[in-house]
């Protein structure tokens, strides 16, 4: 009896959360949206000392490190996510080559945004974030992004960031994960991104719960190889523990690492 009803049980749950992840997302109007917005917490970064560019993303959708992540080596990195148009990506390292400062590209993208779907994907609903190759930060969280939603950028002397993210269980998220990128100054910029979203995930993280994770990091010919930029590019796609199989991998990858001057 119990093993049928333990059966029973596990049949309910996973019923349960497969009708869960069937209920479409809905606008404020309730209309459903044509994608699920990619609620996440993310952060870009630059190691001052190694002239590295780093950023790392988690969130509650499947593979969101494909479109979020946008980095080039001694150029720059953005994140685009919430309600998304990855054209900002691309259109953000175009601008940073031209030599605009992060907060112009942001405010340049955004206000030629020719907001396509402003009934069920609208601009309004865009979260956006640039680092430069000195340091300089600059996000946006769009009024009608889900909350929590949110952005807050590094203070410490010497040290170059900025947090963002939607759908989260409260500033705490973003609070957390400037904190932990703070406190481990002296460390790879992989390690400081790794130590950023699990301070971001023990503050309660995506209202959602995880799926996947993403880390990307540039340095000119600082890569395996001949002529490779990549130091490190991660993809945990779907994992109920997206953040502690991406630090394996993280950890997997500063055992191997070559020094790059």
């Amino acid at each position: 009896m119990r093993t049928t009803i333990g059966r029973l049980l596990s049949f309910a749950a996973l019923a349960g959360a497969l009708h869960a992840q069937q209920v479409p997302h809905l606008s404020p109007s309730g209309k459903p949206l044509p994608w699920p917005p990619v609620a996440t917490f993310s952060i870009l970064a630059m190691d001052p000392v190694t002239g590295e560019i780093g950023a790392a993303v988690q969130s509650r959708v499947f593979s969101v490190g494909n479109g979020v992540l946008w980095a080039e080596a001694g150029v720059g990195a953005a994140a685009t996510q919430a309600i998304v148009d990855v054209s900002y990506g691309p259109q953000a390292i175009d601008l940073l080559r031209k030599g605009l400062t992060a907060e112009e590209i942001v405010k340049k993208i955004w206000a030629d945004d020719p907001d396509p779907r402003p009934e069920d994907w609208s601009k309004e609903g865009r979260q956006f974030a640039v680092i430069d190759a000195k340091g300089n930060v600059f996000a946006y969280t769009g009024p009608k992004a889900t909350p929590w939603a949110g952005n807050k950028a590094c203070t410490a002397p010497n040290t170059h960031c900025t947090a963002q993210g939607n759908i989260l269980a409260g500033p705490g998220v973003v609070d957390s994960m400037v904190a932990a990128f703070e406190h481990t100054a002296g460390q790879h910029i992989s390690l400081r991104l790794m130590a950023a979203l699990e301070g971001g995930q023990m503050a309660g993280g995506d209202k959602r719960g995880m799926q996947s994770a993403a880390m990307l990091i540039v340095k000119k010919n600082c890569g395996v190889w001949l002529h490779n930029d990549v130091v490190l590019r991660l993809q945990v796609d779907d994992n109920p523990e997206p953040i502690k199989e991406l630090r394996r991998l993280v950890e997997k990858a500063a055992a191997q690492r070559r020094n790059c001057n």
